[in-house]
């Protein structure tokens, strides 16, 4: 016999079952996501929001839900992979794609420079933000997106690591910022400044993964 302890979680687990059932395939608006798990309105938008805050759901433009970053990482990284390894063969420097999680960035991908001297950290490296010029991005430092409006990019130039610099471009898809590339150079091969060197090739990497989201459906 179960405890009324387990019923209600139970409960709870086929109420959450039910709101990512809606909205699998096309995105919803509380009151259809309410028709279509049988929930009252105000019980699914309620789900909804708690889904939205641990990244099982996001809001689009228009305020309907969808599937969030937990679910569609995949179809990130498989988008990101091919434009990152393009992007470190252009320039010769580490490509990054990096995430928010909490306070944190975490590393999704790296595609390390060939070079004896580089930069690099391991996938699900872990570092606080708003550390480096892809952690202004996605802690929406103030100082960072003034710089992004101004440059159409962000560098960061041993201000983490000393003798390393970055520059970083947020990734964005259906208007919402999903992740950042980040190329990561030893200052020694740097001749201008990251930015002034790289940022136009990092800005077309990370509008092309968003593109490939966009036209994939998964954005």
């Amino acid at each position: 016999m179960s405890s009324p302890e387990s019923s209600n979680s139970n409960r709870m687990l086929a109420r959450i079952a039910a709101i990512l059932d809606a909205v699998e395939g096309s995105a919803a608006s509380a009151s259809e996501l309410a028709r279509r798990s049988g929930l009252s309105v105000s019980t699914a938008h309620r789900l909804a929001l708690s889904l939205v805050e641990y990244g099982f759901l996001r809001r689009t433009q228009g305020g309907d839900f969808q599937l969030g970053h937990r679910f569609v990482r995949t179809a990130l990284e498989n988008a990101a992979l091919p434009v990152l390894t393009r992007l470190r063969d252009e320039t010769g420097e580490t490509a990054q794609l990096w995430l928010r999680r909490g306070d944190d960035r975490i590393c999704a991908l790296s595609v390390d420079s060939q070079q004896e001297l580089k930069a690099t950290l391991p996938v699900g490296a872990r570092v606080a933000l708003p550390a480096g010029s892809s952690g202004g991005i996605l802690a929406r430092v103030p100082e960072a997106l003034e710089e992004l409006e101004r440059h159409g990019w962000v560098e960061s130039v041993a201000k983490r690591t000393p003798g390393l610099g970055s520059v970083s471009v947020p990734v964005e898809s259906g208007g919402q910022l999903i992740a950042a590339v980040c190329l990561a150079v030893p200052l020694t091969r740097v001749q201008a400044s990251p930015g002034k060197d790289f940022g136009e090739q990092v800005r077309a990497a990370a509008e092309r993964i968003g593109s490939e989201l966009d036209s994939s459906g998964q954005g």
